[in-house]
């Protein structure tokens, strides 16, 4: 069995800033938490060596770019055997941000944004044309209540 990599208080609190803010420059980290540069660039590295850290993310406002309709779509699949082809279908639609392989009662649940319904309209058609996709379901979002990955975040670290 792999050894689980252990995370102190300064792994949390760094942790914590850069969830916050992935471009904190790791001198304001250093600060923060009255250590050195140099030691917040050794923690980052080794959380990443470690697979905890996978990259950083640049998070856009949608809605100000106006993409604010999202839609949320369960794919039912004509066989399972499918599955993989029709994901790969589904990569070449910019506006599908997220899909899951489910167990239930979809084969493949995702979100997209879109302009307006129109604009959701032609995409949900386009991923009903796929080869391999017998129907699909989509609930329309009315408003992202909770977006939030610190609460997590501070749940796992009381585990650990």
């Amino acid at each position: 069995m792999m050894k689980k990599f252990m995370l102190d208080e300064i792994d949390h609190q760094i942790l914590d800033i850069l969830i916050e803010n992935a471009r904190t420059p790791f001198t304001d980290i250093a600060k923060k938490l009255v250590v050195s540069a140099g030691t917040i660039h050794v923690r980052v590295k080794k959380m990443e060596d470690e697979g905890i850290i996978k990259g950083s993310t640049l998070t856009l406002d949608y809605e100000k770019m106006g993409y604010s309709f999202i839609s949320h779509v369960g794919i039912y699949l004509a066989k399972t055997s499918k599955t993989k082809q029709v994901i790969e279908s589904l990569k070449q639609i910019p506006n599908i941000t997220i899909a899951y392989i489910t167990a239930g009662k979809y084969n493949i649940f995702c979100k997209i944004r879109a302009k307006d319904t129109t604009h959701a309209k032609e995409i949900i058609f386009e991923i009903d044309d796929i080869d391999g996709v017998s129907r699909t379901e989509t609930m329309i979002s009315l408003e992202e209540s909770i977006n939030d990955k610190t609460r997590l975040m501070h749940s796992i670290f009381r585990e650990i």
